[in-house]
């Protein structure tokens, strides 16, 4: 299995990234190869930085796209990640580089991770929907058929790359409260990391994880409390949530949350940000 994450526009939060840095740090991942970034990135809108180092003073360190790969002993077989942002050139030429890799090490299944801003509020429990464009994979692993059309972006490319090399794929996305969609979320990380762990069939111990998300909700919650105008906002928020659950569970007792009704969101967020930088549609991707 190939898991991807692509911090920047599709990664609010960072729990996109963050998720799969953290299954990578869980499961021991090892790098083992990296992709030029001259060939994928302005190097003017993703600039390299200036770092100090030990053995040199001062080092310029470059975007990377990293290829990292962990034995999962618990499921008896190997996950590669595949991290770091967004590129912003030759989308093509980058799809077919990671199709070819997935052909060479024979992946059966590539994951992508991505986050959006949603009207959600934070107190609630994450919105995670998976979505497909086999339908054979939409069956199996309880996700949903692609219906978005419209702007999309990097995963986009990549899921329709994969599909028309039949290599199999999905996409899992989290929902991030818009009003802090700036700050990190690992609530929103964490949420994916257990999805993710699902799919993979081995459970991720995140104990650690689990108390950041205490933390980051305790600590919004409190930055809420702050502005009344916004107070309510989520309040209002927390009660429209509080329907679309009850209504999700009357239609489907044993769902966890309603695919379509997300999907529907991400639309909403989508059309709203056509005209803007390079939208990516999660529904799209699969």
């Amino acid at each position: 299995m190939l898991v991807a994450a692509f911090s920047g526009w599709n990664d609010a939060g960072e729990a996109a990234s963050g998720a799969a840095t953290y299954l990578g740090e869980r499961w021991g991942a090892r790098p083992f190869a990296t992709l030029d970034p001259e060939e994928f990135f302005d190097f003017s809108t993703t600039r390299p930085e200036i770092v100090r180092t030990p053995e040199l003073g001062r080092q310029v360190t470059w975007p990377e796209l990293g290829f990292a790969a962990a034995a999962v002993r618990e499921a008896d077989r190997d996950v590669v990640l595949l991290t770091g942002p967004e590129p912003q050139l030759r989308w093509r030429t980058f799809a077919t580089e990671v199709v070819s890799l997935a052909q060479d090490l024979e992946i059966d299944l590539v994951v992508t991770l991505g986050a959006l801003a949603a009207d959600v509020a934070h107190t609630s429990p994450v919105g995670i929907t998976g979505t497909t464009g086999v339908a054979e994979l939409a069956d199996r692993l309880g996700l949903a058929p692609s219906t978005y059309t419209g702007p999309t972006g990097i995963v986009g490319v990549l899921g329709d790359a994969l599909a028309a090399a039949d290599v199999p794929a999905c996409s899992l996305w989290a929902a991030v409260p818009h009003y802090v969609a700036a700050t990190r979320s690992p609530k929103a990380t964490l949420a994916l990391v257990e999805r993710a762990a699902r799919l993979v069939e081995v459970p991720v111990v995140a104990a650690d994880l689990a108390q950041l998300a205490a933390d980051y909700e305790v600590r919004v919650s409190q930055l809420v409390a702050e502005d009344e105008d916004l107070a309510a906002y989520v309040e209002r928020l927390e009660a429209a949530g509080s329907r679309r659950q009850a209504e999700t569970a009357a239609a489907n007792p044993l769902s966890e949350a309603s695919p379509e009704a997300f999907a529907a969101e991400v639309e909403r967020f989508l059309r709203d940000q056509r005209g803007g930088p390079g939208p990516q549609g999660p529904p799209s991707t699969p």
